[in-house]
């Protein structure tokens, strides 16, 4: 097991991956910024670093200063969370090559799944059904690339190759502005990836956002953990996610789980990921794989009984897996609603002072938040500030337990998007199960 460990990100994930590690006797490094000296694991935590200013360019994103604090502290192990650093080939093998582990894959398979051209060429070899599309990236030649766009047919969407998050894409729906639009996304790609490769999919006009969990280990072990819904979300960035995907069939979570794994075995894959598809018309469609453990890794904790995060740290040590897919049963429902500190209806982040704080509770109710009764939220991160869950027998279950935890949840001091969640809770269709990726943005008229 690994002796000590750098956690290198901040927030919820940096407490989850602390408990996670003080239940293995792993004791724990925290890093932190300067904005960031009163987070509650960095007071939990065996050890703390101080690796720069507020800015996460200088800090949280500075290579040097994370490896730094590794070494400072005799630690082995550095975990990387599920901030950028996690997807970060270069951030990996300088790891490595600084004589660390690296909890998550190893530096070439980062490197081979977040360039999505290649991505999608290892996953049409195992045999995954992917979006019709450019197989590869677009040239300059305005006419094979109105050729291309005829071909795949309109409406189309071009991605960046090294995209994320939701941005590096744009959606064509004719000939008149594919050229233009392609230009756009390729200015865009290179300067907030430093990679300028654009492709080209078609874009599917109703579908929902599914992924499918899974683990693997040293020894090609992998299996897979169910799947999640994350079709609930606005500019593809996700607000609601539960599991598993309500309307999917045993016979069908089989068959493309089984695909996820013998993908995971042709590329020898090592520790947490997500195989992230759009399901229209009961058909699988790969968009992207996410080599890290995900934000909504809860929802399929709490339907199979099995910590991910530990899994993870194993694996990171060098052990076998605890698990084998016939172990995996489903067991009941969860939905996870994201806490953002923002204006429930503009958006806009509103960090402050958190004046009162109260958490809910009871049966089936988790809770996985940084924040407390005096906590100041600062204004240079990621809004999310907590992450609310409720697991039930039912689906109709566990959406009544959140009903009842969003109506007891308090944070008072600064605006957060509790109202909105309260009201999607009751939206009907919502209720029924199997909104599709676009329902959010037109029932809020986002454009």
């Amino acid at each position: 097991m690994l002796k000590k460990i750098v956690i290198a990100n901040r927030g919820e994930i940096a407490l989850r991956i602390l408990r996670a590690c003080k239940e293995l006797g792993i004791k724990t490094v925290a890093t932190y910024s300067v904005a960031d000296r009163e987070q509650k694991h960095v007071y939990l935590a065996d050890e703390s670093v101080c690796i720069g200013p507020s800015i996460s360019t200088e800090s949280y994103l500075n290579i040097p200063a994370v490896i730094s604090a590794a070494e400072v502290t005799d630690a082995v192990g550095i975990h990387p969370g599920y901030g950028f650093l996690s997807e970060n080939a270069d951030f990996a093998e300088r790891v490595e090559q600084s004589g660390f582990t690296f909890i998550g894959p190893k530096a070439e398979t980062i490197r081979m799944m977040g360039d999505k051209v290649s991505a999608i060429r290892v996953m049409k070899k195992a045999g995954i059904p992917c979006v019709p599309g450019s197989d590869g990236p677009l040239g300059e030649d305005p006419k094979k690339l109105m050729k291309t766009a005829k071909e795949i047919g309109y409406p189309v969407i071009i991605k960046a190759a090294g995209g994320g998050g939701g941005r590096g894409m744009r959606v064509v729906r004719g000939e008149a502005a594919l050229l233009k639009s392609i230009s756009l996304t390729r200015a865009e790609a290179s300067s907030a990836f430093g990679n300028d490769v654009v492709y080209m999919e078609k874009f599917l006009e109703h579908p929902r956002h599914i992924e499918i969990q899974i683990l693997a280990d040293e020894r090609r072990n992998v299996i897979y953990l169910a799947e999640r819904d994350c079709s609930m979300q606005r500019r593809h960035q996700k607000v609601i996610e539960e599991a598993p995907a309500p309307g999917l069939s045993e016979k069908t979570r089989k068959k493309i789980g089984e695909l996820c794994v013998k993908a995971c075995k042709s590329i020898s894959y090592r520790g947490a990921g997500t195989f992230e598809f759009l399901y229209e018309n009961e058909k699988f469609y790969f968009i992207e794989m996410n080599t890290r453990v995900q934000v909504e890794h809860p929802v399929t904790e709490m339907i199979t009984g099995i910590d991910i995060v530990n899994e993870q740290l194993k694996i990171a040590s060098g052990e076998t897996l605890s698990y084998k897919q016939a172990d995996v049963k489903v067991r009941g429902h969860a939905i996870e609603c994201r806490i953002n500190a923002e204006d429930p209806e503009t958006f806009l982040p509103s960090p402050g002072t958190i004046e009162h704080y109260h958490p809910p509770g009871g049966f089936g109710i988790r809770v996985d938040t940084h924040v407390y009764q005096g906590y100041k939220v600062p204004p240079y991160y990621d809004s999310m500030i907590a992450k609310l869950i409720a697991h039930g027998e039912t689906r109709e279950h566990a959406l009544s337990r959140l009903s009842m935890a969003l109506s007891e949840i308090v944070i008072d001091g600064i605006k957060t998007n509790i109202p909105l969640h309260q009201q999607l809770v009751q939206d009907t269709a919502f209720a029924v199960g199997g909104t599709d990726i676009h329902y959010l943005e037109n029932k809020l008229g986002i454009k």
